[in-house]
């Protein structure tokens, strides 16, 4: 299949994207590592009138450690990501993620910022950000603002960037001493879209649980961040059995070819419990 009549733009800076983005409005998209958008162009579920190539943009594709963050770019592969020895040693919870999304060759070519602004509500990044609290940075011709997780993702391949706006960086906040991470996830096959997800991110201090934060994915239209009722205490086995209960009740999955809703709530409440075990253990 092939895409319906579209215009091509490639982009040389920011300035340029954000002046066609803004040109564009509503009937624009940005093309950046193009695993998601051209599939979607081809088959016709996305028809934008104007395409934005931001590939060429000077600057959007590094790596920065700084300020107790790792700044990475929005045209930064998903492969460069997984080998990054910024990522791996700061922000252990992405690294644990990244093998997850998708194969070797989709993420010699995805991009991290492209998976976080497409929002798919089974994917991975979208998860480990909101998990860890993080943010992205946005810039149209009005100018920038940092947008945090939490508000970022709507729904369903849904956030709250304007049409004009550019994702150009995702800010992931790095890991502090006392802090543990875990990542579960079930699919079909490596590689697949998943059917359930936890991240689980526990800053433990004085042998209790200080912060916490559980978060789903793949079971709902966005990454749902669960009350959990662990701060001040230490996980046991009674404090998983209460964290995936509290998982369970966070969801109302509709169900699908492949498992029913009975299934994916049970599956969750299993996930979330082993990751919150999984991330006391690795703080511990």
């Amino acid at each position: 299949m092939k895409p319906a009549p579209l215009e091509y733009r490639r982009a040389e800076s920011v300035e340029e994207a954000v002046g066609l983005l803004a040109e564009g409005g509503h009937d624009a998209k940005v093309l950046a590592g193009g695993q998601s958008l051209v599939p979607m162009l081809n088959m016709r579920l996305a028809r934008p009138a104007l395409v934005v190539d931001v590939n060429r943009v000077a600057g959007l594709d590094g790596i920065v450690a700084e300020n107790g963050h790792v700044r990475v770019g929005a045209t930064c592969r998903q492969r460069a990501a997984e080998r990054s020895a910024p990522v791996r040693e700061r922000v252990p919870l992405l690294a644990a993620c990244l093998p997850f999304v998708g194969h070797a060759a989709t993420r010699n070519r995805g991009t991290v910022g492209g998976s976080i602004a497409h929002a798919d509500a089974a994917a991975e990044l979208p998860l480990a950000l909101v998990a860890l609290g993080g943010s992205v940075v946005a810039e149209s011709v009005r100018g920038r603002r940092e947008i945090a997780a939490d508000e970022l993702f709507v729904s369903h391949f849904t956030t709250a960037l304007a049409p004009d706006e550019l994702l150009v960086e995702t800010l992931w906040p790095a890991a502090r001493p006392g802090t543990g991470f875990a990542f579960e996830e079930l699919a079909l096959r490596h590689g697949d879209y998943a059917l359930a997800m936890a991240a689980c991110a526990l800053l433990v201090e004085g042998g209790a649980v200080a912060e916490a934060r559980l978060v789903l994915g793949a079971v709902a239209a966005r990454p749902t961040l669960v009350d959990v009722p662990l701060a001040g205490r230490a996980v046991d086995a009674e404090a998983v059995r209460e964290a995936a209960e509290a998982a369970r009740a966070a969801v109302s999955p509709s169900g699908h070819l492949h498992a029913s809703p009975e299934y994916l709530r049970h599956v969750t409440g299993v996930l979330a419990g082993r990751a919150v075990l999984r991330a006391w253990e690795e703080a511990a």
